[in-house]
C-alpha cells in the first residue's frame, strides 16, 4: 500500500457570537477524495477566537453547549484583553483557548472513526462574522 499525505485549506463563513457549524460532511468529502483508508485526519483552525470539537449536532445539544459556554465564560464581564485593545472580544479568546484549535480523528476502513451521534464542529466565538480557514491534513495508507 502507498502512504500519502494530503493537506487542504478550506474557508468557512461564520456568524457573530457562538456560531456552531457542522463540518463533518466537508471533512468526510476530503477524506474520500484523498483515497486514504487507514490513518488519521488532523484538523486545525488558525486564529485565536475559533475552536474545534465534536458534539451530537442537534438543536438541543447545540443550544446546551452555547449556554454552557456562556455560563463558563460570560461575555458581559470585564476582560483585560478588552481593556488593552478595546475590541470587546476578550471572552472569545478565552472560550477558544478552553476548547482548542485542533482535532485528531482516526481513519479506519476509509471512514472517520466517529461515534453514531458524533459530528465535528467548528465554532466561531468572535464578536464579528469571520471567514474561518480550516486546515485539513490527512495521512495514512491509500487503498
Amino acid at each position: 500500500m502507498d502512504v500519502a499525505l494530503v493537506t487542504e485549506t478550506v474557508e468557512i463563513n461564520s456568524k457573530i457570537g457562538t456560531d456552531i457549524i457542522d463540518i463533518t460532511g466537508l471533512v468526510g468529502q476530503h477524506l474520500t477524495q484523498s483515497g486514504i483508508i487507514s490513518g488519521t485526519v488532523i484538523l486545525f483552525v488558525p486564529g485565536s477566537t475559533g475552536a474545534l470539537t465534536t458534539i451530537e449536532y442537534e438543536s438541543g445539544v447545540i443550544r446546551d453547549l452555547a449556554e454552557a459556554i456562556e455560563r463558563l465564560v460570560p461575555r458581559d464581564i470585564p476582560y483585560a484583553h478588552d481593556q488593552r485593545w478595546g475590541d470587546g472580544n476578550g471572552y472569545s479568546h478565552v472560550r477558544a483557548a478552553l476548547l482548542g484549535p485542533s482535532l485528531h480523528i482516526p481513519v479506519v476502513d476509509g471512514r472517520l472513526s466517529l461515534g453514531t451521534w458524533q459530528q465535528i464542529v467548528l465554532i466561531n466565538f468572535d464578536n464579528r462574522a469571520r471567514r474561518r480557514r480550516l486546515i485539513i491534513q490527512i495521512m495514512g495508507e491509500k487503498g
